[in-house]
């Protein structure tokens, strides 16, 4: 283990205690209370008075004018995309021929961007999403080494089976038969307008591969009779509005969908999304006309129980892990504020207690201890001080790239001024 994986370990006996806020018990509920963590976990929630005087020897972290809520949960994502434009030229029928359509239109820039060492590119991808508040991606490949480390900006679930699609998936059975037992089984399905798309539900049923585990993703086919069969095998959905309507011009039929019990959110990746998960939310919330409470529930709670993560992420509660983000609390409830959340409003992000990213009025709040080896970077206009090697990715990045070529959701990456490191340390 290296310097930067000790250092992110931390100490599982340090107790840091998170006051002062309002966070959000669920979509239009909330609580102001002081919240006690340890060990990576929540170990209470209790007022500021008796938590201020039962507490010895604690790191304490004041958050007054702040709501938080709980870490959210990306339901699906190509974190090694993460440096790419979007490459379409749509409409196309089916996920087939965009893909090839866009290798054959778009060979200098898929060359050029798959020239940055897939570990770099990875590294962004979790990035990506730590920025606009995500703590937990699911992703949809396998997995590379550095998401097994204990230093990677996000989490990444780590026991699920999957295949990419039956046309691009290779043996399906197989892929299913190498899932981890009683873990989810993550399936490409329904990506298009045309009878092939709509056709692929039946084809994973025949092949005997849907049941309660089975997870499709994407599912912009599927009809009402696709809907009883998702109902009766108990299978479950994820959902990426913004990309279907780039590559197809149509929208997911929430209103029909929404019947199967466990519909997630996922943000898919930037080769085809209108942004990161943030700006995924804001598009399902206006364009497709999700409830702001369903939409709160499809980045938290449900892609919880579809992942079938085991230490209540996408809450706040007592002996849940510590993952929090915080925004300003302008008194609304967290299904009120979603519809207009942005990454720049995302000032602070905790994983298992630790400060992954901060704004920079954040730092002026936190201890010294909690903003250790965090470095700068400018997205657009804001800028964010993370817990990853920021610096030597952007070089890396830029050697493939070009200087100032690097972009995340189409914002322009850049290093903040060596003062402003200073600062920091």
């Amino acid at each position: 283990m290296n310097r930067r994986e000790l250092i992110s370990a931390g100490n599982p006996d340090e107790t840091v205690v998170v006051r002062g806020s309002r966070y959000a018990i669920g979509p239009l509920e909330s609580a102001h209370g002081s919240i006690h963590i340890s060990g990576g976990r929540i170990t209470a929630i209790q007022s500021d008075l008796s938590l201020g005087r039962s507490v010895p020897n604690h790191t304490e972290i004041d958050l007054s004018g702040f709501l938080l809520l709980p870490g959210l949960i990306n339901a699906h994502d190509h974190l090694e995309f993460a440096l790419y434009p979007r490459l379409a030229d749509p409409p196309y029928c089916n996920y087939v021929e965009w893909g090839e359509d866009i290798h054959d239109k778009y060979p200098e820039v898929i060359a050029k961007h798959r020239a940055v060492p897939k570990d770099v590119r990875v590294w962004w991808g979790g990035i990506r999403n730590l920025l606009c508040g995500v703590t937990t991606v699911s992703h949809h490949n396998p997995l590379l080494p550095q998401m097994r480390r204990s230093d990677f900006p996000i989490r990444v679930v780590q026991e699920y089976g999957w295949a990419h699609s039956l046309a691009l998936g290779g043996d399906l059975r197989m892929a299913r038969a190498a899932t981890p037992k009683g873990r989810a089984f993550i399936v490409h399905a329904c990506e298009g307008v045309d009878g092939r798309a709509r056709e692929e539900l039946w084809a994973l049923d025949k092949l005997g591969l849907f049941d309660e585990h089975t997870v499709l993703v994407h599912g912009l086919a599927i009809d009402g009779e696709g809907v009883a069969l998702m109902i009766e095998r108990q299978a479950s959905l994820i959902v990426c509005p913004s990309s279907n309507y780039f590559l197809f011009r149509k929208l997911p039929d929430l209103g029909l969908l929404s019947r199967i019990p466990r519909v997630a959110l996922g943000n898919d990746s930037p080769l085809t999304a209108a942004g990161d998960l943030l700006d995924e939310i804001r598009f399902a919330i206006h364009v497709c006309k999700v409830s702001p409470q369903d939409a709160y529930r499809m980045v938290t709670t449900v892609p919880a129980e579809i992942l079938q993560l085991g230490n209540f992420e996408g809450s706040i509660r007592q002996s849940g892990v510590a993952d929090l983000i915080a925004i300003r609390d302008t008194g609304g409830l967290a299904a009120e504020r979603l519809p207009f959340l942005s990454m720049e409003d995302v000032e602070l992000v905790m994983i298992a207690g630790r400060v992954h990213s901060a704004s920079g009025a954040m730092l002026e709040r936190l201890p010294r201890s909690a903003t250790q080896d965090l470095e700068p970077l400018s997205v657009g206009t804001a800028t964010r001080w993370l817990r990853a090697p920021v610096v030597d990715l952007l070089r890396k990045a830029e050697e493939v790239l070009g200087k100032g070529e690097v972009r995340l959701c189409g914002k322009t990456v850049c290093a903040t001024a060596s003062l402003e490191l200073e600062h920091a340390c």
